[in-house]
C-alpha cells in the first residue's frame, strides 16, 4: 500500500499565505491530487500530510474531509483516508460532458474570435507542442488546460464557463494518465481546432473538437492501468 511518505521531491505545493489555513491545505492536496503526485488509491496519513505540509493535523484532517465530500478522497471506517480511484463509468461519464461543452466553446469562438485571440490559441499550442518534444508530461498538461481554458474564455459565455470550472480539475486528473499517449496527435488535432476557428467555420470547429475530446475519452478507456 502506497503512503504519502513517497511525494516526489519538489512535489508539494508551498502554501499561499492568505486565507484561512484549512482552505489552503484543502487546494494544496488537490492540487497533488490532480496532477496524481498523489496517485488514486493512496493511503492519505494525516501525520505525513502535515509534516510534508508544515502545518499541524487539524486542518489536514478538515481539508481530507472537504475532499472526500467532494469526491478527492474516500474515508474508510477504521482505514483512514486513501484518493479515490475513479471508476470507468465516473471517468466516461465525466469526459462526455466535458466534450458536450468544449463542442459548443468551440463553436462560439470560431463566431468571436479576432485576430489577437487566434494570435493566442497559437502561442498556447506552440508552447504545448514544445512540452511535448522535451517529453514534458506536467508541461503538456498545463498547456492543454490553459489552451481549452482561453477557448472557452472566448466563447464569451459566461454559463457555460462556469459549467466548464467545475469539471476542469476532473478532467485535467483524467488526462494526465493518458497525455504521453496521446502526445503529439493532441497537438496536430489542436493545430486543425485553430485553423477552423480563424476560418470562422463554426461547424468545423465543433465537429473538430467533438472528436479532439472524443479521442480522448477512448485513450483513457485504453489506458494502460
Amino acid at each position: 500500500m502506497l503512503s504519502t511518505t513517497g511525494l516526489p521531491q519538489g512535489a508539494v505545493p508551498k502554501l499561499e499565505r492568505p486565507g484561512p489555513l484549512r482552505d489552503r491545505v484543502y487546494e494544496a492536496l488537490l492540487e497533488l491530487i490532480t496532477t496524481r503526485a498523489l496517485q488514486p488509491g493512496q493511503h492519505l496519513v494525516e501525520s505525513e500530510l502535515a509534516g510534508h505540509l508544515g502545518v499541524s493535523r487539524q486542518p489536514v484532517r478538515e481539508a481530507l474531509q472537504r475532499l472526500n465530500t467532494d469526491g478527492w478522497v474516500d474515508l474508510r471506517p477504521a482505514q483512514g483516508a486513501f484518493v479515490h480511484e475513479p471508476t470507468e463509468a465516473e471517468a466516461d461519464q465525466l469526459l462526455t460532458v466535458r466534450a458536450l461543452l468544449e463542442a459548443e466553446a468551440a463553436r462560439l469562438a470560431a463566431a468571436n474570435a479576432g485576430a489577437a485571440s487566434i494570435a493566442a490559441l497559437e502561442e498556447l499550442c506552440a508552447e504545448g507542442e514544445r512540452a511535448v518534444a522535451a517529453d514534458d508530461v506536467d508541461g503538456a498538461v498545463a498547456m492543454n488546460a490553459r489552451l481549452h481554458a482561453k477557448i472557452m474564455e472566448l466563447a464569451g459565455n459566461t454559463v457555460l464557463a462556469e459549467l466548464a470550472a467545475q469539471v476542469d480539475r476532473r478532467v485535467r486528473w483524467y488526462y494526465t494518465p493518458v497525455a504521453r499517449q496521446r502526445g503529439k496527435q493532441s497537438w496536430i488535432e489542436h493545430r486543425a481546432l485553430i485553423a477552423a476557428i480563424a476560418d470562422r467555420d463554426e461547424r468545423r470547429a465543433t465537429e473538430i473538437m467533438r472528436a479532439h475530446t472524443e479521442h480522448t475519452r477512448e485513450m483513457y478507456h485504453q489506458r494502460e492501468k
